[in-house]
């Protein structure tokens, strides 16, 4: 019998040490074609997640999938933070609230 909701703490320990000694996160070199990589930076930290972001992922897994397909050693990789200005202003707001800034 299923449980009434998944946990996913059950699963995913067990199947993300399968899927690392399958070596599927490696990019395969021999014989490939070139190399092709995305550099992928994380959400924003001044708001919630939106359907921009949910577009952009999959364009990127399009882009990986397609160029492992032509036989690329293809690296996916998450990247740093593409609205530092935006950040630095929600985390000096932040600070200035909970009275930490210019100590």
């Amino acid at each position: 019998m299923l449980d009434k909701t998944f946990d996913p703490t059950a699963a995913e320990p067990r199947l993300y040490a399968v899927w690392e000694a399958s070596g599927g996160f490696a990019p395969r070199t021999e014989g490939a074609a070139g190399a092709y990589s995305i550099v992928i930076p994380p959400p924003n930290v001044t708001g919630s997640l939106h359907i921009g972001h949910a577009l952009n992922n999959t364009l990127q897994d399009i882009l990986a999938r397609y160029h492992r397909m032509k036989g690329k050693a293809v690296l996916w990789l998450p990247g740093t933070d593409h609205a530092g200005i935006a950040t630095q202003m929600v985390v000096e707001r932040q600070l200035a609230a909970a009275g930490t800034v210019g100590r």
